[in-house]
């Protein structure tokens, strides 16, 4: 990987952020996105301080115009980019579709689905000039199982496992490799940042997630995104229970529905 260049999203914490150092560790020049200023900088200064070459930008990954103008001066700036990471993504509070405001539905679709489609979009001229170039979506667990409460975040993540699946027979035989990424339960602040009305609730389901889901770092994550990478896989796991869920769908692709929604409401998530 060395002397290649990176672009991730959501790198200001999470697994965007565990990949951007871990990449600038093995030489690779990252460039960091997020909304969140603060937190963007902070990554930026722990690369920095590694002796990594590191960029950032502030990015909503929800708004295409800005997306690709950003794409445009990235070109023109760095000249080369090789490694293309959508991670962006944010979640909602548990609640039935019935009581899903629009308004959350779009903001989710708009970050989790719409800013995978932009990235990839807006790259993907560019990679055709490269060597060898990759393409990883962050799909998630919830991207191989539907999940009771959790019908706008599932349809994102089924939509970014199905874009970069078609894209995967799309680029066949060229330079590119598009890889869809179902972590499981991951430490991260994504529950905890979960858009709803109800505060206490959300709280309670982060404590529930962080105690009895989050098995894995961001840190165990992104190493095991980049193992694939350096192995050109298609479909990367992380987890245990990303492997059991993975196999479970598909050999009870109904029946699973039965099953997890008691496990779900035994563990509050």
């Amino acid at each position: 990987m060395q002397n290649k260049t990176a672009f991730i999203t959501g790198a200001g914490s999470g697994i965007g952020r565990a990949l951007a150092i871990q990449l600038a560790q093995r030489q690779v020049e990252v460039i960091i996105c997020d909304i969140k200023s603060h937190t963007l900088a902070e990554t930026e200064e722990m690369i920095a301080k590694i002796g990594g070459k590191v960029t950032s930008y502030l990015l909503d990954v929800s708004d295409k115009m800005a997306f690709f103008a950003l794409v445009e001066k990235l070109i023109e700036t760095h000249k080369t980019i090789d490694i293309v990471i959508n991670n962006a993504g944010v979640a909602l509070a548990p609640t039935t579709l019935e009581k899903t405001k629009m308004t959350d539905f779009e903001w989710i679709m708009g970050i989790n689905f719409w800013g995978v489609v932009y990235g990839t979009q807006a790259f993907l001229p560019h990679l055709h000039t490269r060597p060898e170039a990759w393409i990883v979506n962050i799909s998630s667990v919830f991207g191989l199982a539907g999940i009771d409460k959790q019908t706008p975040y599932c349809a994102a993540k089924f939509a970014v496992r199905g874009f970069t699946e078609a894209l995967r027979m799309e680029l066949l035989d060229t330079n590119i490799t598009p890889i869809v990424v179902h972590p499981g339960g991951i430490d991260t602040n994504i529950v905890r940042d979960s858009r709803g009305e109800d505060a206490a609730q959300i709280a309670k389901v982060a404590a529930n997630f962080a105690k009895n889901a989050a098995k894995t770092t961001p840190d165990e994550a992104a190493a095991v995104i980049i193992k694939g990478i350096l192995r050109k896989k298609k479909k990367i796991l992380i987890g245990t229970d990303a492997w059991v869920m993975d196999r479970f769908v598909r050999l009870f692709p109904v029946l699973y529905s039965n099953i997890f929604s008691f496990f779900v409401k035994k563990m509050g998530i």
